[in-house]
């Protein structure tokens, strides 16, 4: 078979491994992987490219997308695996279909690990000098002594019959331990059957107190959920915890299943002299080859499984936080709290054009209220200010509550006060994109135009910072960089994509995350526009240095141009598609702008009509739907939160309080939720909702606002318990767990309780990593 044909066999096998994951036909995927291959984005791909697909969306292609570099970097290792033995003359036709029909890595590397090249091992020592016979001989005749056999393989190197066994010891150890399909059944039993057993390092207990949930504690490794999974292996970072897989811990038996599991793949028995020895190197190569490698293995998964978990959550928080209602473009003052450096003081027009900033010190030591709150009416008279956004941080209840005195003493119509989250907002503040924007202001102040702006729209604010600095992440410092990484910048571009960006007034940051483009032609494209002036239709664009035919194809139905002068220019609707959207228009005898928002005579219009050979039924459908509501806007509408008067505190938090706050961090052991006391609650899943809840997103999303009712404070240890359950007395009852006849887990060991709703918190570890956000 040639390179090409090989080529066209494994894209094949690719195609129908991932649509059996992702719920397609074959046929989908391998029109997808065309398209991806063509440096197609994934946002052109699910808007524009659905006959192509069959109508997969973004979610499904960025699963695809991640699948299909898993599957081509595993089909590579085959390759090299395959060519390494074949190099060695050992690759035999049966040996090659077992590598082709490995469907995991570590199968793969459980086949390749006799051939794999590694350093001399006691087992090739043995060989060497003989052995290799002896071992084979007691493998054969279990009725005679070993020590009778090894007395033939005496040698100068071999003194006497304890040196023989013991290399024969080795060479059937090496053996054992480097059989696949024993190795594979081993792995299979223990991901089963094992337990995660975590105790405190010797005198860590006070300095690892954070970790105390864990010092004694024990877990099915199957069953660990990631946050808890991550807390303990930052806590064996940190050398407070000691981490261990056990298996068949309360098994009395002297011979352990696992290693009856590789005397029967052997036959071995117990009655003979030689089944007797071999039941010893069975035991031995488990304690010192098998049972390590496999923990690692194990350890190794949990990692990789808790780190996914983690970041397909903070990725559906940034979503959600990035999807968040915009304020819209109305004049807004940013606030920036401080107590000793002042309130930081920024004034931006509905556009976020920057037009005053100011400091303000209305707390000590200068306690200059009134002249605080005069300069702060002065600015929102004379800009006509409609919205007031203060920052989250500290001093952000204190300078609340001097806004609202002094808004009380405006006459109508007054600003509406909103508490913004500040997370990465000093971030953005020492950027050299924040210093691009506004070099000749001060750093604090950035900060105050960061939050009045992320007021107005937080898509286009947020995409100027570093996703990981947003704060929504579980354990983010905690798992692969890279992989999270690549992931947040996906959530981002499918945002920047699904709401669309203005041509004409979209910063380089936000052009930067639109389909096709990056930081170079977004760049280029405010430079064109700073010395030609606005853009007036999206085929300008073609005059952007560097931006082709290609390039304007993947990024220009994702542009608007308000007020250009192609109507449809506005819309989402791709210029490729202008034809089929004018022969719509033509039919209803209007005109385009007149037709635009018309869903009356739109809906009546049947799509089927203007079907052609290159647009098929679902884009004639999403250019209807797009006329009829041109560049409408996916986010909600915009609310916000309101909190209690006279709440400013912890400390003024009491049991059965009804409270307003806002979403800001969602795990799937619960919410946490910003009520105005610096310090976020937990409203843990037990008590999100008056039925089972098994992950909080089923109910919440950042950015939500919620009431909630306290059901405990701690003040020592700064944790708020919350509950947004109409009777939070119980926690609904949870589905009895079906345990399959699986052993319990060992005895004499503490497992961790489940935590009751009255508890309504979890273990120090969890609030501590999240809190660090």
């Amino acid at each position: 078979m040639n390179a090409t044909a090989q080529a066209s066999l494994g894209t094949a096998r690719i195609a129908s491994t991932i649509a059996s994951e992702i719920g397609a036909r074959p046929e989908q995927v391998a029109a997808a992987i065309v398209l991806l291959d063509e440096d197609a984005t994934v946002p052109f791909v699910a808007r524009y490219r659905k006959e192509a697909t069959g109508g997969l969306d973004d979610t499904q292609l960025r699963l695809l997308a991640e699948r299909l570099a898993y599957l081509r970097e595993f089909d590579a290792r085959r390759a090299t695996i395959l060519a390494s033995i074949r190099e060695q003359g050992k690759l035999t036709d049966e040996l090659e279909a077992k590598i082709a029909a490995a469907t995991t890595k570590a199968e793969l590397e459980d086949i390749y690990l006799p051939y794999k090249p590694k350093r001399r091992t006691k087992a090739e020592i043995a060989r060497e000098r003989g052995l290799g016979p002896l071992a084979e001989a007691i493998l054969t005749n279990r009725a005679a002594a070993p020590a009778e056999l090894a007395a033939s393989y005496l040698t100068d190197e071999i003194p006497d019959a304890k040196a023989a066994l013991e290399g024969a010891r080795d060479i059937l150890s090496e053996q054992f331990a480097q059989n696949a399909d024993l190795v594979g059944q081993l792995r299979t039993y223990m991901k089963e059957r094992a337990f995660l057993r975590s105790r405190v390092v010797a005198g860590k207990q006070e300095a690892g107190a954070k970790f105390s949930d864990y010092f004694d504690h024990v877990e099915r490794w199957s069953g660990v959920p990631s946050h808890r999974a991550l807390a303990m292996l930052r806590g064996r970072n940190e050398e407070v915890l000691s981490l261990d897989i056990e298996v068949d811990a309360d098994d009395a038996s002297p011979v352990k299943p696992v290693e009856r599991m590789v005397a029967q793949t052997y036959a071995i028995g117990r009655e003979l002299p030689g089944d007797r020895w071999l039941m010893e190197v069975v035991g031995w190569t488990w304690r010192v080859k098998l049972s390590l490698h496999l923990s690692l293995d194990l350890m190794r998964d949990l990692r990789e499984r808790a780190e996914e978990e983690a970041i397909q959550v903070f990725a559906r928080n940034l979503k959600d936080l990035l999807l968040a209602a915009p304020a819209g473009s109305r004049a807004t003052m940013g606030l920036d709290p401080g107590i000793r450096t002042g309130v930081k003081v920024a004034v931006v027009d509905g556009t976020g054009k920057l037009v005053a900033t100011t400091t303000v010190y209305p707390f000590p030591p200068r306690n200059d209220v009134r002249g605080t709150q005069a300069e702060l009416a002065g600015l929102i008279r004379r800009h006509n200010v409609e919205l007031v956004a203060i920052g989250n941080g500290t001093g952000s209840r204190e300078t609340e509550k001097l806004v609202a005195e002094m808004l009380s003493d405006m006459p109508a119509p007054k600003p509406i006060k909103v508490i913004v989250s500040e997370a990465g907002a000093s971030v953005y503040s020492a950027s050299e994109t924040a210093a691009a924007e506004f070099p000749d202001l001060d750093v604090s102040l950035r900060g105050a135009v960061s939050i009045a702006r992320r007021l107005q729209d937080p898509l286009a604010e947020l995409v100027k910072i570093d996703p990981k600095s947003i704060g929504v992440g579980q354990y983010q410092h905690d798992v692969d960089q890279y992989r999270l990484a690549r992931s947040l910048d996906a959530v981002v571009e499918d945002a920047v994509n699904a709401v669309g960006v203005d041509l004409n007034t979209a910063s380089a940051s936000l052009l930067a995350r639109v389909s096709g483009l990056g930081t170079s032609l977004a760049e280029a494209i405010v430079e064109h526009r700073n010395a030609n002036g606005p853009f007036p239709s999206r085929k300008e664009l073609l005059k952007v240095p560097r931006l082709g035919q290609r390039t304007f194809e993947q990024c220009a139905g994702f542009l608007r141009v308000p007020n250009g002068l192609e109507p449809l220019d506005a819309s989402a609707v791709h210029p490729e598609a202008y034809g089929v959207a004018k022969k719509i228009v033509a039919a209803c005898g209007r005109d385009v702008r007149s037709l635009m928002g018309d869903s009356l005579i739109l809906k009546t219009l049947d799509p089927r009509m203007f079907v052609d050979e290159r647009f098929g039924l679902p884009t004639v459908r999403d250019i209807i739907a797009e006329l009829e509501k041109p560049g409408r806007d996916p986010r909600p509408g915009f609310k916000t939160a309101t909190f209690a008067e006279g709440v400013d505190d912890i400390k003024d938090l009491k049991p059965g309080m009804l409270l307003e706050g806002t979403v800001t961090n969602v795990a799937a052991f619960g919410a946490f939720v910003d009520i105005g006391v610096h310090q976020d609650g937990l409203v843990h899943v037990s008590q999100l909702a008056d039925r089972f809840v098994k992950d909080a997103h089923e109910v919440v999303k950042a950015g939500d606002v919620v009431k909630v009712r306290v059901l405990d404070v701690d003040i020592a240890r700064k944790r708020i318990s919350l509950s947004m359950r109409r009777d939070a007395s119980a926690a609904p009852a949870k589905p009895a767990p079906r345990d399959n006849g699986k052993q319990n887990p060992p005895r004499n060991s503490q497992s961790r309780p489940e935590r009751s709703a009255q508890q309504g918190s979890l273990g120090a570890a969890i609030t501590e990593a999240l809190r660090k956000r």
